[in-house]
């Protein structure tokens, strides 16, 4: 990330640094410009809140320092100011991990990550696994994937487990396979055994090569000693800091255990949320149970909800695990894995609709879509038309026909802008050239009427919105390639992207009358940035320089 060095901004950060910390009853925040993504009242210049954090009045600094004589002061001089960004599907548990795991995100080449390994594992104790993520073959010069072979001759004896990029496969070592308590061996009777949902690779022999897909990864992850309640507040912590210091004040967390929500309470029991989490319960287990015995969740401070279930309908495009109607291009007779039966959707689906609990469903390939569009418009009957909210996540690969069922069905298509910029470099080898014309279909999905709300699917993308905005308006990665985006025709304007990533990410968590946009009576939830993301060119938007975070009308994060 590129960090302007305008006048402004040096302007905007000194007074940021030089806050007054006395309390007020009222507070007016003044900026050259307040971008509010309220249509009644878009650009004012100034903002009150009161010390409960709700927005009291927006205007002229002049009108609202008469009307608020006694208020404090917030001057962010040349700053522009905007509606806190709302991440619409994150992993903060991953994320937070990621900063207690081996970082293999970025690596050229299985040498590469075995450097990084061994850096890692220096500071292991004996017998610890090594856990990492964020490789991808897709990267390598052979882009194929590796072998517990590869681990072996570094790691003989400690057990190693490392997720690919998507989340959707991991690679495995000897070690760690010997900890699974089935025999996965040839030898073993097994050769032929795949999980439900699932691929586990096998060689020509029927052995298992070291790389599971989807389902199959369950094996290893049940095999990995368990965090304990502290592991997990602290990775969520960890992960919740990083999202406030890139500007983001909401994150819609994409699957979320009954133990993980009991760690997220007791952070918000001792106010230790620093931004607010709409929580979405992971699958058919003990958090959708827990929901629909107790009904929807929302502590009473205000920055934690549950009311929503995240199901997984197929796994991703890059290991080959997405749903396709037809063939791989790139691998005849694969046409990936569906993770639910059709009936299985409409049996959860059913069950989520009986509770009130809103559904979003993981789907990548154009069939995964196709059998959540078909389960959703079963389970919904005559009740598509109401206010269900029902989403899904990633939405990447479509069909001309599906596209307009999602607005006739009142689907929200939850999408994150860098997985286009990411795959684009391999997508077309998948997909070939007719399909991938539906592929990651922004705007043919907006114009169709759907309501686009954005994210970034970290830690499998950057938790950084900027790079979110500018993938979105540009459709080109960070050194401008290719010339004019690719697949332009699918770009967002700049004002869209933000709307994606504010409004209708607001929308999409049930939160819009309180967050989303700035105007009387919603949250003081919003970010000081140095340029005005309207105002500059779309290839700027990944330079944006983020001041300040603030919820509930305090700064969560100050850049120093």
């Amino acid at each position: 990330m590129k960090v302007g060095r305008g006048r402004g901004l040096l302007l905007a950060a000194a007074l940021l640094a030089a806050l007054p910390a006395m309390a007020a009853e009222v507070t007016v925040l003044s900026a050259k410009d307040i971008r509010t993504m309220d249509a009644r009242q878009p650009r004012v210049q100034a903002m009150a809140f009161d010390d409960a954090g709700e927005i009291l009045a927006l205007g002229d600094t002049g009108e609202l320092l008469g009307r608020y004589p006694d208020a404090g002061r917030i001057d962010a001089g040349e700053a522009t100011v905007i509606p806190g960004l709302i991440d619409a599907h994150g992993h903060v548990a991953g994320l937070g991990t990621t900063q207690m795991q081996a970082d293999l995100v970025g690596a050229t080449s299985k040498e590469e990550v075995l450097q990084r390994l061994r850096a890692f594992a220096a500071g292991l104790s004996d017998g610890a696994w090594l856990l990492g993520g964020g490789w991808d073959q897709n990267d390598w010069p052979e882009r194929a994937f590796p072998t517990a072979a590869d681990l072996d001759a570094a790691f003989p004896d400690r057990p190693v487990w490392l997720s690919r990029i998507d989340g959707h496969a991991g690679w495995a070592n000897s070690a760690a396979m010997a900890a699974i308590e089935r025999d996965l061996s040839a030898n073993g009777g097994q050769g032929d055994w795949q999980p439900d949902g699932g691929r586990i690779v096998r060689d020509a022999q029927g052995e298992a090569t070291g790389i599971f897909v989807d389902g199959a990864m369950s094996l290893l992850d049940s095999a990995v000693p368990p965090m304990d309640a502290a592991a997990h507040e602290h990775v969520l912590a960890l992960g919740m800091r990083m999202a406030v210091e890139h500007g983001l004040t909401g994150v819609h967390d994409a699957g979320v255990s009954l133990q993980q929500l009991r760690a997220y309470q007791a952070l918000a029991d001792r106010g230790e949320m620093p931004l607010r989490i709409h929580a979405m319960a992971d699958g058919d287990g003990e958090a959708l149970a827990w929901l629909c015995e107790n009904g929807l969740y929302e502590h009473p401070g205000g920055r934690l909800q549950m009311r929503a279930v995240k199901l997984y309908i197929d796994g991703a495009l890059g290991s080959r695990g997405a749903a396709l109607i037809e063939d791989y291009s790139d691998d005849a007779g694969n046409h990936g894995l569906l993770m639910m039966s059709p009936e299985q959707m409409v049996d959860v689906a059913t069950r989520a609709k009986g509770c009130g609990v809103q559904v979003a469903t993981h789907a990548i390939g154009d069939r995964g879509n196709r059998v959540v569009l078909d389960a959703y418009g079963q389970v919904l009957g005559d009740d598509a038309g109401t206010d269900h909210r029902w989403r899904i996540e990633h939405a990447q690969i479509l069909t001309e026909a599906d596209i307009p069922r999602f607005a006739a069905l009142g689907v929200i298509a939850s999408m994150q802008p860098t997985h286009a910029t990411s795959d684009m470099p391999w997508a077309v080898d998948r997909l070939g050239p007719q399909r991938i014309q539906w592929a990651y279909a922004w705007r043919k999905l907006r114009d169709a009427g759907a309501r686009l709300a954005l994210g970034s699917d970290f830690p499998v993308e950057s938790v950084d919105p900027r790079l979110g905005l500018y993938a979105a308006a540009t459709r080109t990665d960070a050194k401008g390639a290719p010339a004019g985006g690719w697949l332009p025709q699918e770009k967002l304007t700049a004002w869209e992207a933000l709307r994606g990533f504010t409004t209708d990410a607001a929308y999409a968590g049930f939160a819009e009358d309180r967050v989303g946009s700035l105007a009387v009576g919603k949250r003081a939830d919003f970010v000081l940035l140095a340029q005005d993301p309207l105002a500059i060119t779309p290839s700027q938007l990944d330079d944006l320089d983020v001041l300040a975070t603030y919820v509930d009308g305090e700064a969560v994060y100050r850049r120093p």
